[in-house]
């Protein structure tokens, strides 16, 4: 069925769709602030200002009151809060408003959906000083993981779903012979609520995928944001509130859901029988229970894992170690796809200088990070702000544990942010360990944690990865050689294990930093996430199709089965 707002993106959809397909480079949203306006950060800026010491407001159905306690990393106060909504009044309208966005079609919700992301793309400067003080990332980072970035990981979901839902004609006519004549019609079917569970560290990342996913294939949605990082989810809520509702749709498709954030609110709506699709990223225990207990939902769960490095030969040494400083560093190890441990054995790392004894190089790799720090203006841009006084408490305990059974390379320490006096900003922790400290390296530590593991042979370091990706699973493998062997080696451990496999990364293409409609991040072949993102599963486990079939007889045969 046709709709304008399908036709105005059209054009858009159909290089998103030829994109998921060719799998190279390409960025649907502008990744330069200047695109947007030569004042847009400036405007973006006075927006967020806006939302502080105020209350956020949103027409949505069941409100009890009003909660919201997000403290800026930087140590800005925002003073913020939003409504808190009955989650049976939120899923009440929520199935009220499902029937007609199914009945409109796929090109209806398809369209409404693209005008969606392209009111967040143009609102990019806002979102991102939303996202900086929420979750800690610095502002050019925000800016493009949080607003473009995540905006084509949303546009990447869409043209999946579009795809999906369009393999079958809307009817056909099925004819064996002339008695059995039928007339069929099919129609993408919702599996029910859809729930989304923010994370503190990659809000609008993790959730735009579920939120488009979900909604083009029929399914309503809550959003429950992180409690320390709501900001970001309700201003996407508010621009589909919107949007929908100018398309003459009901706008509690798209809800907010707030509550204390000691409460046990996540886990009661989980369980909802209602509640039939669940998208959740972030902590391995609850992430962990999802799958155990919500049983009557489909879950989508990426809890990370620890991704490993091994490094066995280079071409370019220096560069090497710059490009490992960099992905350490990046949002302070805040991300699931950071490395976590590096194995180098003590055979040495081959380089064209010669080769590099394994306590060299953990020395050279703290030595690399110490240079890196010591331009704080350079340092802060890459670091951001630590999100949760829990990550410092876990720097602090892997220290503990790893004082006078392991060798710290470089201690973390607070660093001064010139521009945010009261900002949470840490160097990272660096530990060489032996082959033998697995209760070191065989769990991943979130946040700016990383440990250097000496191994007998190149043998060992490929054994201890698989060992440690298998049990605790991983998102990614970076492997530094030159020797084919080595190199095929490291292919098979990625291939049995469900990782993602980069060779030899130097510069700036970092191990952490997934590129949209070229990288599948996550397989749902290990114990890192359930699913992967963004493929054709990742949507179709959204919707089924709906059969109805008409009869139809010739007088003849219908005479025939009257006599009989």
């Amino acid at each position: 069925m046709p709709h304008p707002l399908f036709d105005k993106h059209r054009a858009l959809l159909d290089q998103a769709q030829a994109a998921i397909t060719r799998r190279t480079h390409w960025s649907p949203y502008a990744e330069n602030p200047r695109v947007y306006g030569e004042t847009a950060m400036d405007e973006g800026q006075r927006a967020f200002e806006a939302y502080r010491d105020a209350q956020f407001y949103l027409d949505q159905p069941g409100v009890q009151g009003r909660g919201g306690e997000e403290v800026s990393p930087y140590g800005l106060a925002l003073n913020l809060s939003y409504p808190c909504c009955n989650p049976d009044a939120l899923i009440d309208v929520a199935k009220t408003a499902m029937p007609s966005w199914v009945r409109a079609g796929i090109e209806a919700r398809t369209g409404v959906c693209l005008e969606i992301l392209a009111r967040l793309n143009a609102g990019s400067p806002e979102m991102a000083y939303a996202l900086m003080h929420t979750t800690g990332q610095s502002l050019g980072l925000a800016f493009l993981t949080g607003g473009p970035q995540a905006q084509a990981r949303g546009l990447e979901a869409l043209a999946w779903a579009h795809r999906e839902m369009t393999q079958i004609p809307e009817q056909a006519e099925w004819q064996r012979n002339v008695s059995q004549r039928l007339e069929k019609r099919f129609m993408v079917a919702p599996i029910g609520v859809s729930l989304i569970i923010g994370s503190a560290t990659q809000p609008t990342w993790n959730a735009f995928p579920a939120l488009f996913a979900s909604l083009a294939t029929g399914n309503p949605v809550i959003i429950k944001p992180h409690p320390t990082a709501i900001l970001p989810l309700a201003i996407a809520v508010a621009v589909a509130r919107l949007v929908l509702k100018e398309a003459g749709f009901d706008a509690n498709l798209v809800t907010l859901l707030v509550g204390n954030p000691d409460g046990p609110l996540a886990r009661d709506v989980a369980l909802n029988q209602d509640i039939r699709l669940i998208d959740y990223a972030g902590a391995p225990d609850f992430g962990t229970w999802l799958l155990d207990a919500a049983r009557q939902a489909r879950l989508f769960v990426e809890i990370g894992g620890v991704n490993c490095v091994l490094v066995d030969s280079t071409y370019d040494y220096n560069a090497l170690l710059k490009n490992l400083v960099l992905s350490l560093c990046l949002d302070s190890g805040q991300l699931r796809a950071t490395p976590r441990v590096i194995f180098v054995s003590r055979e040495g790392v081959q380089t064209p200088e010669g080769l590099i004894s394994d306590g060299q190089f953990g020395m050279d790799l703290a030595y690399a990070l110490g240079k890196f720090l010591e331009d704080p203006v350079r340092a802060v841009e890459v670091l951001g702000a630590i999100q949760s006084p829990a990550t410092i408490a876990r720097i602090r305990a892997a220290c503990d544990m790893a004082e006078g059974v392991a060798n710290i390379l470089r201690y973390s320490s607070p660093l001064d942010h010139p521009k945010w006096p009261e900002a949470h900003v840490h160097s990272p922790l660096l530990i060489h360990a032996t082959a033998d400290q697995g209760r070191l390296f065989m769990e991943e530590r979130f946040g700016p944690i990383a440990i250097v593991v000496s191994t007998a042979n190149a043998a060992e370091s490929l054994a201890l990865a698989e060992a440690t990706m298998r049990e605790k699973g991983a998102l990614n493998f970076l492997v530094h050689a030159t020797r084919p062997h080595v190199q095929q080696l490291a292919e098979d451990v990625a291939l049995r294990e469900g990782v993602a496999l980069s060779f030899n990364l130097t510069g700036t293409v970092l191990i952490n930093q997934p590129a949209g409609f070229a990288d599948f991040h996550a397989s749902g072949a290990n114990p890192a996430a359930s699913c992967g993102m963004i493929d054709a599963a990742f949507v179709a486990k959204r919707f089924y199709f709906s059969q109805v079939q008409r009869h139809y007889l010739p007088p003849s045969s219908i005479d025939w089965v009257v006599d009989l």
